[in-house]
């Protein structure tokens, strides 16, 4: 038997976090279509959005019940998550062991941010454009290739969700329950 040791994070060849089933970059890239990022306020709205297909949770409060309660990643502006959302002018550290999310508006934040951070996870929002759909379609073309985006409307139709699918948007936020196919 070979006497070597096994690679440690500090030779590079280890991740620096954790390997756990709540990565919201793996939940989102693996599964199959655009993925649905929930809304939830407690331990039964995690569980009825978790059943209903959610692949992850947007957590507005009562983090540690919701946690007890699914095993989908947890989304949170705030801390205690397993990804947290910031703003395009964020410029904190985050836990390693916590995702960064960076949500932006206008095509200059996102040029900056990818500049700036170089985020895995983009959140594309549209809240105070005419035309939400075409505007964060419009920000999609300037994602590159590599990065996960997610979408973020206030109001969405299911024949929008399958407009952002078909565009190639790897998931969208939901603040109300799922819209009927």
């Amino acid at each position: 038997m070979d006497d070597r040791e096994l690679p440690r994070a500090e030779d590079d060849l280890a991740p620096d976090r954790p390997v756990t089933a709540r990565l919201l970059s793996h939940a989102i890239s693996h599964g199959e279509g655009i993925s649905l990022i929930v809304q939830v306020d407690g331990a039964q709205s995690a569980r009825d959005a978790e059943a209903r297909g959610a692949g992850a949770l947007l957590a507005t409060g009562g983090i540690e019940e919701i946690r007890a309660a699914s095993k989908l990643p947890i989304v949170c502006r705030e801390a205690g998550g397993d990804a947290r959302i910031v703003t395009a002018d964020h410029d904190g550290e985050l836990s390693a062991e916590v995702e960064l999310v960076v949500r932006v508006e206008h095509e200059e934040q996102l040029a900056e941010v990818l500049e700036r951070l170089d985020p895995h996870l983009l959140v594309l929002a549209a809240h105070d454009a005419d035309e939400p759909l075409e505007h964060v379609l419009a920000l999609l073309t300037d994602v590159p290739a590599g990065k996960l985006a997610i979408a973020d409307l206030a109001q969405i139709t299911r024949a929008e969700i399958d407009e952002l699918e078909r565009a190639g948007v790897d998931a969208v936020l939901l603040r109300e329950p799922l819209p009927a196919r």
